[in-house]
């Protein structure tokens, strides 16, 4: 019993022991658990958790940063010692990574508004993630980017010439959504301005790929419009981000001049075969300005054109249609050196058609042939007049706009730096007006020398054979009573008065164009004179006895083509110039024979007055017997408005009108003659 009592008595104080111990327990956590000993550090980061467990990220933002701010302020007064100080901050550096993962997966959001998306970007800037933030920025709109730009592209072979400009205003205005809100989120910092730089960039180059992958045809006008408009709209976009300290423009130039270049290239190459095509099979159809829109009302009522000249402008219209202010800044320069090429290739083809082998018979390709040949008088006139007409009005009429804008672009302080070799500061009115000029000498060259050597030689033979001057009947042309020129050079004139009646007609109101072609026509017999070693060889062959008289009539005929050239009233200085030449060599080559010239010639005044008798008389048909056979000229060389013997004069044909026609001629202005006067005296 006794130890059954000790038993029990040790297991009533162990009872009562585990009371005491269990007891002491719960006071202690009931200590713990009032509000008057609880941490408030534990508190704060049991209300964050649930916070961050409920994906409020608002509300754990403001509370991580009110509760930073205030442990930031009491830190140098604060009794807890370093460990503790740690262990929070600890805990809160790992509460900050979970919500940046929350703000990072919500900004990520496809479908996230970008008033949301402002909002979760602005959190993590004020938890010190700012470069992680912009990223986010720059990824979300790229990612809206594409899509758009993946909804629209579908639609760019319905709007073939304005798909270009709209994805332009789809690509810049993104790039200008992601510039405001990186200098309202994050500021202006080199490392933020480099980094919107490097995305945007690859934005831009990624839009000139899909211009050009979704062009139409290059050679189409579509491609061409869609290329222009696209120019005008991208830098203009390109101007606006200025404002951002983005500057794109020189990049875009870089990336799209490949792109217009070809589609330049390829536009041009189409309307110079239809060009090409319209001058082979020219139809010499006259046509006015009332005719043919957009001639109508730019030009002067009396301008008349071929077919080929109307199609001509009309392709050149075409293209200048297209054209935007910005493409003639950058592409003004190459485009009117297209436009000089095109008119090269245009006079080129009517070479062709007029009649005779062309300087080059390279000119054009052997698988263009010629359908048409221009064989008349009026019809190679026509051709003539419509090209100069072309290169004198209507062309540089078409294209003043751009040497307006090069003008206005040089009065205001621009500078071609930057706008690459075609730009429209890459080329002069002066110098552009000289090629087109040059152009129009080869086919007027062209037109003289043919028209000359069909007049020159008759069945393989010369009609100015030197001969001529050997087989004189009278001794001496001094004592002749009634003095002319050779009968080949008498021909000559009544050609050129039959040239210049058709003339008269056909050129209407183009006075300069008629004199400048007679001139020139003048001028080239002089020159084939001049140059043909045969005619010269004939004085000195020994076997034939040369005569004073050879060398009167020789001279004679010399001043003869002078004054049909002043009695035209076109320009004779180059024609004196030759004949001068051409005398001193005679001289030389007779006096070689032992021919005095001293007691063989005349004074100078003998043979212009007898040129000009001669004039008078042919005019008046009094010597018509002793004429070669001739068709009869139905009017005779004008004799009227002054005009400029410069050079000037010559290579560049006004095209002011005259109420006179040039084939009119009167007695009274026959009576008194223009003289060999320099105008310049």
């Amino acid at each position: 019993m006794s130890g059954v009592c000790r038993e029990l008595d040790v297991w009533f104080k162990s009872n009562k022991e585990e009371d005491v111990k269990e007891k002491d327990f719960q006071a202690e956590l009931d200590e713990i658990l009032s509000d008057d000993t609880q941490d408030p550090k534990a508190i704060f980061l049991d209300k964050l958790d649930a916070l961050l467990a409920e994906h409020k990220m608002e509300e754990a933002l403001l509370a991580l940063e009110a509760e930073e701010k205030k442990y930031l302020v009491a830190d140098e007064s604060s009794k807890e010692s370093n460990a503790e100080l740690s262990a929070f901050k600890t805990a809160l550096f790992k509460r900050k990574a979970i919500l940046e993962d929350q703000l990072v997966r919500w900004s990520e959001q496809p479908s996230l508004p970008i008033t949301e998306l402002r909002k979760s970007l602005a959190g993590l800037v004020k938890i010190g993630k700012s470069s992680l933030a912009h990223q986010l920025l720059l990824k979300a709109y790229g990612s809206r980017l594409q899509k758009n730009v993946e909804a629209f592209l579908p639609s760019c072979s319905i709007y073939t010439e304005t798909y270009a400009a709209s994805l332009s205003q789809i690509v810049f205005s993104a790039i200008a959504k992601a510039a405001k809100d990186t200098n309202t989120l994050f500021g202006d910092s080199p490392m933020n301005m480099n980094r919107i730089i490097q995305w945007a960039e690859y934005e831009i180059e990624t839009f000139a790929r899909l211009v050009k992958e979704n062009s139409p045809l290059p050679e189409s006008v579509s491609a061409l419009r869609a290329a222009c408009i696209c120019i005008q709209t991208s830098l203009s976009h390109c101007s606006f981000l200025e404002s951002y300290g983005l500057k794109f423009s020189k990049l875009l130039m870089v990336l799209l001049r490949p792109y217009i270049e070809e589609v330049l290239e390829l536009n041009f190459r189409r309307v110079r075969r239809k060009i090409v095509d319209a001058a082979r099979n020219d139809d010499i159809l006259l046509l006015t300005p009332q005719e043919g829109s957009p001639l109508s009302g730019a030009v002067a009522p009396n301008i008349m054109l071929t077919s080929s000249g109307k199609k001509f402008i009309s392709v050149v219209n075409d293209i200048l249609d297209q054209v935007t202010p910005m493409t003639i800044v950058h592409f003004g320069g190459a485009i009117l050196n297209k436009f000089l090429q095109l008119f090269d290739r245009y006079v080129e083809t009517l070479i062709k058609v007029l009649p005779g082998p062309s300087e080059d018979d390279t000119l054009l390709e052997s698988k263009e042939p010629v359908e048409f040949k221009a064989e008349s008088d009026a019809q190679q006139l026509t051709l003539i007049g419509a090209a100069y007409t072309i290169a004198d009005e209507l062309l540089p009429a078409a294209v003043s706009k751009f040497f307006d804008m090069q003008t206005e672009k040089k009065g205001a302080g621009g500078s071609s730096e930057g706008l690459g070799s075609g730009s429209i500061y890459s080329i002069e009115h002066k110098e552009w007006k000289r090629h087109l000029q040059h152009s129009l000498d080869k086919l007027r060259d062209h037109f003289c020398r043919q028209y000359v050597l069909s007049f020159i030689y008759l069945e393989g033979k010369s009609r100015l054979d030197a001969r001529m001057y050997m087989e004189r009947k009278t001794d001496d042309l001094l004592f002749d009573a009634d003095p002319l020129p050779s009968l080949p050079f008498q021909a000559l004139f009544g050609r050129l008065q039959q040239l210049a009646s058709v003339a008269g007609d056909v050129l209407l109101g183009k006075d300069k164009i008629q004199k400048v072609l007679l001139s020139r026509l003048t001028e080239t017999v002089v020159m084939w004179l001049s140059n043909e070693q045969e005619f010269w060889d004939v004085f000195e062959d020994r076997s034939v006895q040369l005569q004073p008289s050879g060398l009167q009539q020789l001279i004679l005929d010399m001043h003869f083509i002078v004054e049909i050239a002043v009695c035209g009233r076109f320009p004779h200085r180059p024609v004196q110039q030759l004949v001068s030449t051409i005398i001193t060599r005679a001289i030389a080559a007779f006096s070689a024979r032992n021919v005095d010239p001293q007691s063989a010639l005349s004074e100078d005044e003998w043979f212009l007055e007898t040129a000009k008798g001669a004039i008078h008389k042919l005019m008046l048909g009094t010597s018509g017997s002793e004429s070669e056979p001739e068709p009869e000229p139905e009017e005779h060389v004008a004799l009227h408005d002054e005009i400029s013997d410069s050079d000037e004069s010559i290579a560049t044909p006004s095209t002011s009108g005259s109420e006179d026609s040039f084939a009119s001629a009167n007695n009274d202005d026959l009576e008194s003659p223009v003289y060999f006067t320099d105008p310049e005296a």
